[in-house]
């Protein structure tokens, strides 16, 4: 067992609110180390330190490691760097297209109104599209409308 055969692992878990895209695409999980003793341990940074799932993607990692006959691990829930959207992958960024997001920006590490301003719409690929709210249903998520394909649509925000 090596770092990357357990990160493929974790590649089955999937965040809760976004079921298309896993913990490691979405880059919450952060690290993985493993002992000379071949215990796991697993370092999650997640997307709000409020958020409501910690606990679940605690236990859904936990689940996966044991299925895969890991016994000896720990998962560590780490708020010691905020969690950023330039974390996501290119592989989180087309998940969050299939799930219908737009995804965050890339930025410079500010991170302001104007930022949420620039969304490419996950419907039809336009870049004509207007922030209708900064406050989605979720923490991480802004409401956008799309002025060609006339569709709204959420983005999911840069952080």
């Amino acid at each position: 067992m090596d770092k990357a055969t357990v990160l493929d692992w974790l590649l089955e878990v999937k965040d809760p609110e976004i079921p298309t895209i896993s913990l490691v695409d979405l880059g919450v999980i952060r690290d993985v180390r493993i002992a000379d003793t071949g215990h796991v341990t697993v370092r999650m940074t997640p997307t709000f330190s409020g958020c409501p799932a910690m606990d679940y993607m605690r236990r859904d990692v936990e689940r996966v490691l044991r299925e895969h006959g890991v016994a000896d691990f720990t998962v560590e829930m780490s708020l010691e760097e905020a969690w950023s959207s330039n974390w996501v992958t290119e592989r989180g960024r087309e998940a969050l297209r299939a799930h219908r997001l737009s995804p965050p920006p890339m930025h410079q590490g500010i991170v302001d109104l104007d930022i949420l301003e620039y969304a490419e719409c996950p419907n039809c690929g336009s870049h004509n599209t207007t922030l209708r709210s900064p406050f989605g249903p979720t923490l991480c998520r802004a409401l956008h409308y799309c002025n060609d394909c006339r569709q709204g649509f959420e983005q999911f925000k840069p952080v």
